[in-house]
């Protein structure tokens, strides 16, 4: 454990820089290029398009939402548009507008992620939920609660772990951690003697997230945990998951 805490300390040691902090776009006037642009009720494909404005019209950008713009037209028509159909506008100088990719800008100063996982504990099936929270942007923690569904025990447990991410402005990026928690065993009522037992864990994980698509992220760890028993014994598992999470 204490060589595990010293590989984690150099890691924090890495992470000094800030959190970027992200702005809306600045009012601003292009010209359509296209034939024409639709503009949407909201923010996203599921929203029912309400108006249509056409070639050499003159709309103006007020406000961003992941790849989406909000736009006022020249007749007061206020709606959202996508950055695709905006990629071929013109500025007031007569050059084309420039959008970089802001929704991985988001991914990169998000503060709050959720998600779910599905994977192995000791070769037993597991279920495991976390949230995590960014302190910096290589800093967070992370509190996640879990599930094993064992053929003859099955298991709950809970944890809460410091997580190290050195180069977090990466679209895939490896993270370690280190925490604590709780292990409660359910043996199968079947089993001559069995009985439930409850002890603190101590665990340590390696793992990496890859930014798939505007608010998603995918997750790949694997973790191991020694669980206290007693004062004089442990138990040693090692566990693997992949999962999908949410960002905010």
């Amino acid at each position: 454990m204490r060589r595990l805490l010293a590989v984690l300390f150099w890691v924090v040691s890495l992470c000094v820089s800030p959190i970027a902090q992200g702005s809306e776009a600045d009012e601003e006037r292009v010209r359509i290029t296209d034939p024409y642009i639709e503009l949407r009720t909201g923010a996203g494909r599921g929203y029912p398009v309400f108006f249509v404005a056409a070639r050499d019209e003159w709309i103006t950008i007020e406000l961003r939402h992941t790849d989406w713009y909000k736009v006022r037209t020249a007749g007061g028509k206020v709606g959202w548009v996508s950055r695709t159909q905006l990629q071929t506008t013109l500025t007031e100088a007569g050059v084309t507008k420039g959008f970089r990719d802001l929704a991985v800008d988001d991914y990169l100063v998000r503060r709050l992620d959720l998600g779910a996982a599905w994977g192995l504990f000791d070769s037993e099936p597991m279920l495991k939920v976390w949230s995590s929270y960014k302190l910096s942007d290589t800093l967070s923690v992370e509190a996640a609660i879990g599930q094993v569904q064992g053929t003859y025990a099955g298991a709950n447990f809970w944890q809460l772990n410091l997580l190290a991410e050195p180069w977090s402005d990466q679209r895939i990026s490896p993270f370690l951690g280190i925490g604590v928690g709780r292990f409660d065993n359910f043996p199968n009522l079947s089993l001559v003697n069995a009985a439930p037992t409850s002890a603190n864990l101590a665990n340590f994980t390696l793992g990496a997230r890859y930014y798939l698509s505007e608010r998603f992220i995918v997750r790949a760890d694997y973790t191991l945990y020694t669980v206290f028993q007693s004062e004089v014994r442990t138990s040693e598992y090692s566990a693997f998951s992949i999962g999908l999470a949410f960002f905010f």
